[in-house]
């Protein structure tokens, strides 16, 4: 009989240094049974940290609910493209008399989705454009959402653009060429557990050149869980397993990437954490 592989320890953070998950889905039914001990968890691993994301009304009320309920949490709201059709003027105004709460640091989770057809494209181009005004007009970051559609993404925000409050690339899926379009339109790019995988040499690559100043990390959770969890459910404590392939690729200590990159949370969303 074979023997049982051991799973890969969570990687050690030393003391006094932290990580932030600045892309989770705290709301979802994934975390219903054991929610307030998967905060615990990444606490304990040194996440200290957690921006929960709405991706439609409902799911951005209970996203400042979490947020109002943790010290260490906080939120964004907005309209996900896969619920691109239920975005009209009255939701966007149900999105901005979110944003009084003052846990409520960003708009998003916003853009293009080209690889499932969840909203026609029309709908998606048009709640992506009517939320850019909401962040311009409320001087919020933007969490954006850009599957298979780097093209568009990158000229919709060339037209409505700048963005003085900046934003971030979330779940970032590019090459070097598009990092460096993003780079160059003023975003953060926050890297996914998807770079441990063994077939992401692109985004690898791409992590690997992006400047100290301008990278996050975050987990998508529930969604695509990092090595040694792929395929499971995630959570931000595994923030540690993606935030350990970065700093490799990167060639700096875990601890010098979790001081940069809580720092540039910090200049990002203008919050001392």
């Amino acid at each position: 009989m074979s023997k049982k592989k051991k799973r890969k320890p969570l990687p050690a953070l030393a003391p006094h240094h932290q990580f932030v998950d600045t892309h989770c889905h705290l709301d979802m039914d994934q975390y219903g049974d054991d929610g307030d001990d998967v905060i615990k968890r990444a606490e304990a691993a040194g996440v200290k940290t957690i921006i929960t994301i709405g991706i439609d009304a409902a799911s951005s009320q209970k996203a400042v609910a979490l947020s109002s309920a943790y010290q260490n949490i906080y939120a964004a709201v907005g309209i996900h493209p896969h619920s691109a059709p239920e975005c009209n003027a009255a939701a966007v105004a149900e999105i901005k008399a979110m944003t009084i709460n003052k846990k409520v640091i960003g708009i998003g989770e916003i853009g293009i989705d080209l690889y499932k057809d969840y909203a026609p494209v029309a709908e998606q181009i048009k709640a992506f454009t009517m939320q850019l005004e909401l962040a311009r007009e409320l001087d919020l970051p933007v969490i954006i959402h850009d599957r298979e559609a780097h093209a568009e993404t990158i000229t919709i925000l060339k037209e409505y653009g700048p963005f003085p409050a900046g934003g971030i690339i979330h779940c970032f899926s590019g090459d070097i060429d598009v990092a460096q379009e993003f780079l160059e339109l003023g975003f953060h790019l926050s890297i996914p557990g998807v770079v441990t995988f063994k077939k992401a040499q692109l985004l690898q690559e791409a992590a690997a050149a992006i400047p100290m100043d301008r990278l996050l990390i975050e987990t998508d959770g529930p969604f695509l869980a990092p090595e040694p969890f792929r395929g499971k459910r995630n959570e931000p404590s595994y923030t540690l397993y993606t935030a350990e392939k970065v700093a490799w690729l990167k060639d700096v200590s875990l601890e010098e990437l979790a001081i940069a990159t809580t720092e540039n949370v910090q200049n990002l969303f203008r919050i001392k954490i």
